[in-house]
This record gives structure tokens, sequence and C-alpha cells, in this order.
């Protein structure tokens, strides 16, 4: 839902629902792949490639999908998310060789 608000433009409900999820989080697992999806939406790159490390660290089984998901396009351009497709064991050249606009 945080992701949905977040792409509506609806900001504040998406940080609430964030929130809510950050708090679930320090107690319970929840895929760190799943909340920076939610910090791709509020445009922060920094947060989102903080919780892709620690998907990435967690093994979390999404990460290896998530990635090719339109949501993560933002992403692409940066740097670290070459580095990490490298470090899960993808050609990011490859990957996205034939994708009109990666």
């Amino acid at each position: 839902m945080a992701l949905t608000y977040a792409r509506l433009g609806r900001l504040a409900d998406a940080r609430r629902i964030l929130d809510q999820l950050l708090a679930k989080a320090r107690t319970y697992y929840f895929p760190g792949d799943s909340i920076a999806a939610v910090y791709v939406g509020l445009g922060d790159k920094d947060e989102a490639f903080r919780w892709l490390e620690r998907a990435f660290e967690e093994h979390s089984y999404p990460l290896y999908t998530f990635l090719f998901d339109p949501e993560f396009r933002p992403l692409r351009s940066d740097p670290r998310f070459a580095d990490l497709l490298r470090r899960i064991g993808v050609d990011p050249v490859k990957a996205f060789a034939h994708q009109k606009n990666p």
C-alpha cells in the first residue's frame, strides 16, 4: 500500500505506512527489498540502497527478481545498482542489454 501511495503522490500516506512497516521490521522479519521499493517510490535512493544491502545480506530470494521490476528502474543508472547485480551474480550489461529503457 505504501508503494501505491507513493506512486500516486500521496507521500504523507506512504510515509505513514512505511513508518508502520519499519516499526514491525524492528521486531519481526520484513523483506528489505520490499521496504527498498517504497523508498524508491518516495525518491529516497540512499535509503533504498541501504535496504537493498540488507536484503542482500539476508540472502532475500525476492531480491533476485525484484531488481528487474519497473519500480527499481530509477536506481539502474546508479553505480551501486550495477555493483549489487554483480554481487548477486548477474552481469548488469547483459541483464539490461535487451531492454530499450533500462
